[in-house]
């Protein structure tokens, strides 16, 4: 389960929010009326990863809204856990371009 000590939505009104698990990056932005959960490959950050690497998701921007967030993050490592620790493996060899 990915960490979330400090996600609540008063929180996110002021900042985005992100974290990293295992290989897998995550950011929650509030985004209008809703809330924009992304995943994406470490080691990259939000603003450095290449957006075809960067899948989103929407939800509303209510509490219910966050908690479904945090499950289809989870739910996205979970189906790809064996993806995700490779790039956990291999993230100095990303980074220094030798992958």
């Amino acid at each position: 389960m990915i960490p979330t000590l400090g996600l609540t939505l008063k929180a996110l009104k002021k900042e985005p929010f992100s974290g990293s698990h295992c290989g897998m990056r995550y950011y929650l932005v509030l985004s209008g009326d809703m809330l924009d959960a992304y995943i994406y490959p470490e080691p990259w950050c939000f603003e450095a990863a290449p957006d075809e690497q960067k899948e989103k998701k929407e939800f509303p921007f209510t509490q219910e809204g966050l908690d479904d967030a945090v499950v289809w993050i989870n739910d996205c490592f979970q189906s790809r856990h064996e993806h995700w620790e490779r790039i956990d493996k291999d993230k100095m060899r990303i980074l220094l371009g030798l992958s």
